[in-house]
C-alpha cells in the first residue's frame, strides 16, 4: 500500500486529493499538512474532506521532513513549495507538484533538490490535458506559421495567477513546435488601439469567474478555416487522481525531474 502525504490539506484540491486517496484502493492517507497558524492544524483529514475521522490529524507543514510516508503530493503557493521541496529533499521523499505560477528561482529550487529526489511537476495533472499538449505539437507544427494560434484559459474567482500554468505550458509548446519561444512571441491580453495582429505571435488570454474548474481552448485560424483543441475540466477530481497515478509512477524512480509527459509515456 502506497502511503500518500499531502500539503495544503485544507484547501480546494486538498481535501479532493484527501478524498481520492481515500477511495483509492492501492493508497492510504498516510499525513496530511497545513500551514503553521492554520485553523486546520489539529482537525482530522478526514472530517476536512466531508468523510467522517480517518484518525489522522492535519499537523504544521513544518513538520514535513518527519513524516512517514512514501510521496508527498503539494499544491500549494510557491513559497510554500519550495520550503516542502527542500523538506522532502532532506529526508529523501518523492514527491509529486501541482503548485503554478513559480518564479524563476523557485523552478530553478525544484531542479536543484531533484539533483537528489524524485520529483514529478507539472501544471496540470490531467491526463487530458497532457493529451492535449501533444496533439498541439502535431497541430503547431502542420499548421505552420500561416495559423494565428490564440489561447483562452478560464478558472475561478480564487486563482490568484494568470495566466494558468497550464496556459503557458501550451504556450510553450506550440512556440517550441515553431522555432521559437512564448517569452519573445507572447501576447498577453490586449487592450487600446493595437493595429494589426503581427504575424508569428501566439496570443493568451484569461477569464476569472465563478467556480470554473479550469476550461482551455487553443484556436489556430488560418485564411478560410480554424482548427481548435480544448480541454474543460468539470471538477477537481480530475487534477487529484492525475496526481495519485504521478505518486505511483515516481516512487522508486531515479532522483530527476519529471513531469506528465513522463508518467502518460507520451515523450
Amino acid at each position: 500500500m502506497l502511503k500518500i502525504a499531502i500539503v495544503g490539506a485544507a484547501g480546494r484540491m486538498g481535501r479532493t486529493l484527501i478524498q481520492a486517496c481515500y477511495e483509492h484502493p492501492r493508497m492510504e492517507l498516510a499525513a496530511a499538512f497545513e500551514r503553521p497558524g492554520s485553523d486546520a492544524v489539529g482537525r482530522d483529514a478526514g472530517e476536512l474532506a466531508g468523510l467522517g475521522p480517518l484518525g489522522i490529524p492535519v499537523t504544521d507543514a513544518g513538520a514535513v521532513a518527519r513524516g512517514a510516508f512514501d510521496v508527498l503530493i503539494d499544491f500549494t503557493l510557491p513559497e510554500a513549495s519550495v520550503a516542502n521541496v527542500v523538506a522532502c529533499r532532506a529526508a529523501g521523499k518523492a514527491m509529486v507538484i501541482g503548485t503554478t505560477g513559480l518564479d524563476a528561482g523557485q523552478r530553478q529550487a525544484i531542479s536543484d533538490a531533484a539533483r537528489d529526489i524524485a520529483i514529478v511537476h507539472a501544471p496540470n495533472m490531467s491526463v487530458g490535458v497532457n493529451l492535449c499538449f501533444k496533439l498541439l505539437e502535431t497541430a503547431a507544427r502542420v499548421l505552420g506559421d500561416e495559423a494565428d494560434i490564440e489561447i483562452i484559459e478560464a478558472h475561478h474567482r480564487h486563482k490568484v495567477d494568470a495566466p494558468s500554468g497550464t496556459a503557458l505550458r501550451m504556450g510553450e509548446v506550440v512556440a517550441r513546435a515553431r522555432g521559437v519561444t512564448l517569452e519573445t512571441h507572447g501576447v498577453f491580453e490586449r487592450h487600446g488601439r493595437t493595429g494589426a495582429r503581427k504575424r508569428g505571435t501566439i496570443g493568451i488570454q484569461s477569464l476569472r469567474m465563478g467556480d470554473v474548474a479550469g476550461d482551455h481552448t487553443v484556436s489556430f485560424g488560418t485564411d478560410g478555416e480554424r482548427v481548435e483543441i480544448g480541454h474543460r475540466a468539470s471538477s477537481r477530481d480530475t487534477f487529484a487522481l492525475g496526481a495519485l497515478r504521478a505518486a505511483r509512477w515516481v516512487v522508486g524512480r531515479p532522483a530527476g525531474r519529471y513531469d506528465m509527459q513522463d508518467v502518460l509515456g507520451l515523450k
